[in-house]
């Protein structure tokens, strides 16, 4: 995956902010914090990991969908792809 390779060091920036989202969260619980921060605190950790996820996915789709040589490599990476939105929509 050399998109991700190329991007790592911004990738990386994003992992660990969503861990520091995470850690606030959990020491939030652990110290009995309002439920309604907690459930922004939540929302914050679930639209970062969103945006990670939509970052890494653009680029899979431009690096290995869009330049796939054949249409057999396309369908198949596609087809992944599909498979991959499916567990992520559950």
């Amino acid at each position: 995956m050399a998109h991700t390779h190329r991007d790592k060091k911004k990738l990386l920036t994003r992992v660990r902010r969503i861990g520091g989202q995470v850690a606030a969260l959990e020491r939030a619980l652990e110290a009995e914090g309002d439920c309604g921060d907690l459930l922004i605190q939540i929302a914050a950790a679930k639209g970062a990991m969103h945006a990670l996820m939509m970052e890494v996915l653009a680029g899979h789709l431009s690096e290995h969908v869009v330049t796939a040589e054949t249409e057999a490599e396309r369908a198949k990476e596609a087809g992944a792809i599909m498979d991959l939105l499916t567990r992520y929509a559950r």
